[in-house]
């Protein structure tokens, strides 16, 4: 069982709190029953108002398990359906950084595929275009450092996320020969190793999306942390 965490908030106010996931912490309550970042907000949100109710908090948007970075949580309904409505009109900016097993063929560029998710086994694979219940999934990437290591050659890459597909950003890669660091899912150099990976080389590291009541355009930016992006940095110098 996972050790308890905290959650740091970012930016808090009547209408939304944003916070940043720790790595290897679900969004939401699963069959672990490990401590989740909803239920650690809302017992936060019960605190700070020493209420005698539940508080409403919803997500939104999601961060796999394995993944860290920052995260808009709605505080209200209005909240919730205008941010839901503003990542359905592509006005809400994700962007991640990652570091991926291999070279990029190009220092830039965009990833179109087709991704479709298997229930059972809660993993997606990229299929041909017009494969049933299949969903189109777009990214931008761009290359910000290239080493080598003892491991092999590692990339560290920005990524612009335009479409919120399951596990998008690691299966796209992973379909190209880039599989993400520590990625024990999706990356076969890690799928037989006997360490456990509770998290992967990828972080939301900015988001910006208008505020649901103000309208105001807010961004939020953070440095990736995690064993990934420390190899990148020990390493370079």
């Amino acid at each position: 069982m996972l050790k308890k965490k905290r959650v740091p908030i970012i930016f808090e106010d009547d209408a939304i709190i944003v916070c940043e996931k720790p790595a290897g912490m679900p969004v939401q309550s699963d069959h672990t029953r490990d401590l989740d970042v909803l239920t650690t907000l809302k017992h936060h949100i019960f605190e700070e108002q020493a209420g005698e109710e539940e508080p409403y908090l919803t997500v939104v948007h999601r961060l796999d398990r394995p993944v860290g970075g920052l995260m808009v949580l709605a505080k209200t309904k209005e909240a919730a359906a205008s941010l839901s409505k503003q990542i359905q009109e592509f006005e809400f900016e994700k962007n991640y950084q990652a570091v991926v097993c291999g070279n990029l063929k190009e220092d830039f560029g965009t990833f179109e595929d087709y991704l479709l998710k298997n229930g059972k086994t809660n993993k997606t694979e990229v299929v041909k275009a017009g494969t049933p219940d299949a969903k189109k999934a777009e990214l931008d990437y761009e290359l910000i450092d290239c080493i080598e290591t003892k491991e092999g050659i590692l990339t560290w890459v920005l990524v612009i996320l335009h479409t919120g597909r399951h596990h998008q950003i690691r299966v796209q890669f992973a379909s190209r020969g880039l599989g993400l660091y520590g990625d024990t899912k999706y990356n076969s150099k890690f799928q037989k190793t006997k360490k456990k990976y509770t998290e992967i080389g990828l972080y939301s590291t900015r988001i910006s999306f208008n505020h649901p009541v103000t309208g105001e355009r807010m961004t939020f930016k953070i440095e990736p942390s995690g064993e990934a992006f420390e190899k990148m940095d020990v390493e370079a110098f």
